[in-house]
């Protein structure tokens, strides 16, 4: 959990800065690439637990 908040921190400094500073668009998309990813990684855990647990 700890890593994927930061991650998502990660994302939002990147955008922000990508989106104030002139020239440095890329950041925005390099801030959106690592959101996305930190979102899929995420969603592989829980769907992983959860498929763990439905043998119950």
């Amino acid at each position: 959990m700890a890593l994927f908040l930061l991650l998502v921190l990660v994302a939002v400094a990147l955008g922000i800065i990508g989106v104030a500073a002139h020239g440095l668009g890329y950041l925005l998309f390099i801030g959106i690439v690592v959101l996305v990813a930190d979102i899929a990684i995420a969603a592989a855990r829980w769907s992983r637990r959860s498929a763990r647990h439905a043998g119950r």
